[in-house]
């Protein structure tokens, strides 16, 4: 759980806020900065944002840099993580004052599942937005797992390089084709690990999918999630060789892990495809609810849950069902309005108001 959060020209926020170990509200009037402090905690379990591309987006207008300090209670101990954020360089992330070397260092330490309401488009978005479901996911259940997503799009990043190169200077071909070969080595061994990973995690999480669906809708409905590799391990290397001149042409690798995608099914059709709106959103929602499953099987703890703003997405049913799962979790939720958030939840809450930047309650 997180016992503190720490910011100093973060977006707009200021302060310091103590979170209650069950669930706690942050409401007040839009544009306070009650998202902001979600993706402050976001920041310090992944070392990421969950929307924003750049690190300079997230520091206060005006300023050079931004801190944001979480302390972090598991059992009887006590973490401190900071995030130092700068414009016009790379973050610094320390643990217990120590500076780290690798984000990846960073992953376990806090684990939290996201809701926001463009989650409940998991299945309607593209491709890359459930690749990042899963990615997420397993890196923070797995820092293997992360090395391997670096190390992958790291090699993919040279092997593109090389191919624009070829692209554009044919008569370098006979020299560099060579080098290519060294580059699909790296992207089959680093990408066969991440295959296997994504396709036990895909396994898993459509066992209990399944089973959320069903309650979902009154056992009228059979969700299949299905992991859609663009290649195999078996085949990815012959993959690369026969995609090598269509590659040199386009200047891009075409096939590999970041082509992936999960398929989400409802009755054997495709529910991106086929699906009514209403029928996305609760797939979508069946494999958000599947995530906190996942973490407590493979960490034995639960993850501290972030709502933002979203049970206004949901009809009352789903709202409850939501509001079921959150019982022993520690809950972050924003919301404008406070009566559906009440009239579901569990026991007490820690009733925060966001005002300007400033949680105070």
């Amino acid at each position: 759980m997180v016992s503190t959060i720490a910011v100093r020209d973060f977006r707009n926020l200021r302060g310091v806020s103590v979170l209650a170990p069950g669930v706690n509200i942050l409401h007040g009037d839009n544009a306070q900065g009650k998202t902001n402090f979600l993706e402050a905690v976001y920041l310090c379990a992944t070392g990421r944002s969950h929307r924003a591309s750049a690190d300079r987006e997230m520091i206060r207008f005006g300023q050079s840099e931004a801190h944001v300090q979480a302390v972090v209670k598991n059992g009887g101990s006590s973490d401190c993580i900071d995030v130092h954020l700068k414009k016009d360089a790379k973050k610094g992330v320390a643990l217990n004052h120590v500076p780290i070397r690798k984000l990846g260092d960073l992953f376990g330490l806090l684990i939290v599942v996201m809701f926001s309401p463009e989650d409940l488009g998991l299945v309607k978005s593209g491709p890359a937005c459930r690749r990042q479901f899963m990615d997420i996911e397993l890196c923070q259940l797995s820092k293997t797992y992360y090395f391997n997503l670096q190390q992958y799009y790291q090699a993919l990043r040279q092997r593109n390089n090389l191919l624009k190169t070829l692209a554009s200077s044919p008569k370098q071909k006979p020299e560099l084709t060579d080098t290519l070969s060294v580059w699909d080595e790296q992207l089959a061994a680093y990408g066969g690990r991440i295959i296997a990973k994504r396709g036990g995690f895909a396994e898993r999480l459509n066992q209990i999918a399944g089973g959320v669906h069903a309650g979902l809708s009154g056992q009228k409905e059979k969700l299949e999630i299905t992991y859609k590799p663009s290649v195999t391990q078996e085949d990815f290397r012959e993959k690369l060789r026969k995609s090598a001149e269509k590659d040199m042409y386009l200047g891009f690798t075409s096939v590999g892990v970041h082509k992936d995608d999960l398929q989400f099914s409802v009755n054997g059709s495709d529910v991106r495809a086929y699906g009514s709106q209403g029928q996305q959103r609760t797939a979508s929602l069946s494999a958000k609810l599947s995530e906190i499953e996942i973490i407590r099987e493979h960490k034995k703890e639960s993850p501290v849950l972030l709502l933002d703003d979203v049970l206004s997405e949901l009809d009352k049913s789903r709202q409850r069902l939501l509001c079921g799962k959150i019982e022993d979790i520690q809950t972050v939720i924003t919301c404008t309005g406070l009566e559906d958030v009440l009239r579901n939840l569990p026991g007490e809450v820690r009733m925060m108001k966001m005002a300007d930047g400033v949680a105070e309650g």
